[in-house]
């Protein structure tokens, strides 16, 4: 199966390659620049490509079954820019139609489910519920996962130097996830799927616990040097999100995380695709 990504540099889109490629797909990376990407991933082919441009996307997807988007916005990113997940989507799915594409595969969120709730809006969870949208009524088959939080957050967007940052103290349990065995079932959901076939699953890990307690645990397993646990208050980031879209961005996606009501969904994906075995311990001594 000839498989494309989208996204595959990042802290999410990294592993997951690296497991599609392992899983023996064809693997086809389609990114802006194409000598930054090529060390990165030395079995795959790789292909120029911009979400802004719908026939350099048409381009690079000729030949392919399934297009794996891993798209998200930025922090920096305000509600008037170009969005990956908004146009470059519209852009995206125009070209897999030209291009002849039999599936498209979106990894979503969650915690965006939290829009609406205790008077909760934000343009950024409007931009990925539109996206889902946009999938399902592209007519093209889709594979969309929903995943709760992953560990990388603590030795990626949440950790600053020596210190794993988390933003006020929730009763809120996650079900952290290992990004390789998310990559894992994105892989067999693949291998899985019929042609005509609509897929759609809640990833989640093998058990459900706090931010802190998750923290703690991550930082006391950490091996490569000393972590402290450092919490900001949520007020400061509410202020600054005034001034600065990283502060706006950081108190909307910490606010939803500390209070949506998160509850084990995952029976079927784990039947389907696997159950993820990785704990915090596991993925803090393999960083």
């Amino acid at each position: 199966m000839h498989v494309a990504v989208i996204g595959a540099t990042g802290m999410l889109g990294q592993p997951v390659t690296h497991e599609l490629i392992q899983a023996g797909f064809s693997v086809r990376i389609i990114a802006r620049d194409v000598k930054k990407v090529c060390h990165l991933f030395p079995e795959a082919t790789i292909v120029a490509g911009d979400m802004c441009n719908v026939q350099s996307l048409t381009n690079a997807l000729r030949g392919i079954e399934v297009v794996y988007l891993n798209l998200s916005v930025k922090q920096n990113e305000k509600e008037a820019d170009f969005h990956t997940e908004a146009e470059g989507l519209i852009n995206l799915l125009q070209a897999a139609r030209m291009a002849g594409v039999g599936r498209i595969a979106y990894l979503s969120s969650i915690v965006m489910r939290y829009q609406g709730m205790n008077g909760f809006n934000w343009w950024a969870f409007d931009v990925k519920q539109e996206a889902v949208r946009l999938i399902k009524a592209s007519k093209i088959p889709y594979s969309i996962f929903y995943p709760s939080c992953f560990m990388e957050t603590m030795n990626g967007s949440q950790r600053v130097g020596r210190f794993v940052v988390l933003v006020g103290r929730s009763t809120v349990r996650p079900m952290f996830i290992a990004a390789h065995d998310y990559g894992k079932q994105v892989a067999r959901a693949f291998q899985i799927a019929e042609d005509s076939q609509n897929q759609e699953y809640v990833i989640q890990g093998p058990e459900a616990v706090t931010q802190h307690k998750a923290a703690k645990r991550f930082v006391d397993a950490y091996k490569k040097e000393v972590l402290k646990i450092r919490t900001v208050f949520p007020l400061l980031l509410k202020l600054g999100r005034l001034i600065s879209p990283q502060a706006d961005y950081g108190w909307h996606i910490t606010e939803a995380i500390n209070k949506y009501p998160e509850s084990f969904e995952a029976g079927q994906t784990w039947n389907d695709l696997g159950e993820p075995k990785t704990t915090l311990e596991q993925f803090a001594e393999q960083q």
